[in-house]
């Protein structure tokens, strides 16, 4: 199965360690965030990734060139224009022929995913989406998922806590069926919004709930605990 890691974004929020370093080579305990996404794909079998970028392209594939240091096949998608995180899987799907069910992961979270327990059950429920989903106390923050069982109904924007359907967020890993992107627009779009959600409603959707660390990196005060902190569990 092939994995497409969405990592194009300017990193404003992150400035100024993105002024001369573009977001997916930022440094946790001194080896690149993406680095670390590609290392776990690598640990559950997964050994072909498109890696799709735009800022200071060039560094990142001077970095990694064919992924042969890491014994994957990589090969970039060079973002022209920022389609957003549905016009740029759409545009991706298209461009490299993927016809088959696929691994989305947002480049900007370290996080070790279960990618093969996330495909075992994405085969077993004949979903057309599996979600990895992260338990916070902080839903306030989040969009939380309401589920029924194991299927996703949708997902409340930072609800109060005594209100929120659960304690479960939207961890950035996904195993896609490539059918439901026909429901996006040409151009640009969100794939939450604009795909996820549509089909949740019709009962497609399914729930991998992520056990592991997890830690959001796009804003500096994020990035500098994620830095501190994935000790715990990483070098």
């Amino acid at each position: 199965m092939k994995a497409i890691i969405l990592a194009g974004g300017l990193g404003e929020r992150l400035k100024p360690l993105t002024i001369e370093t573009p977001k997916p080579l930022l440094p946790i305990r001194g080896k690149p965030i993406v680095e670390r996404c590609i290392e776990n794909l690598k640990k559950n079998g997964i050994n072909e990734i498109i890696l799709s970028i735009g800022y200071k392209a060039e560094k990142i594939i001077d970095y990694f060139g064919n992924g042969d240091g890491w014994g994957i096949k990589l090969v970039y998608n060079v973002e022209k224009e920022l389609l957003g995180t549905g016009g740029a899987v759409k545009d991706i799907v298209k461009k490299f022929g993927i016809v088959d069910n696929f691994v989305l992961v947002w480049g900007d979270n370290l996080a070790d995913f279960d990618i093969k327990g996330m495909i075992e059950e994405h085969l077993e429920n004949k979903g057309m989406i599996t979600m990895s989903l992260t338990e916070r106390e902080d839903v306030e923050n989040f969009g939380v998922a309401s589920l029924i069982g194991n299927k996703l109904t949708g997902f409340v924007e930072k609800p109060k806590r005594e209100e929120a359907p659960s304690k479960l967020i939207n961890a950035g890993a996904f195993i896609v069926n490539p059918k439901v992107l026909g429901i996006l627009p040409e151009g640009k779009s969100n794939i939450e919004r604009e795909c996820f959600s549509i089909v949740a409603k019709e009962g497609k959707v399914y729930g991998f709930e992520h056990k592991g660390y997890w830690y959001p990196t796009d804003t500096l005060e994020k990035y500098n605990f994620a830095e501190e902190d994935i000790g715990k569990y990483a070098g």
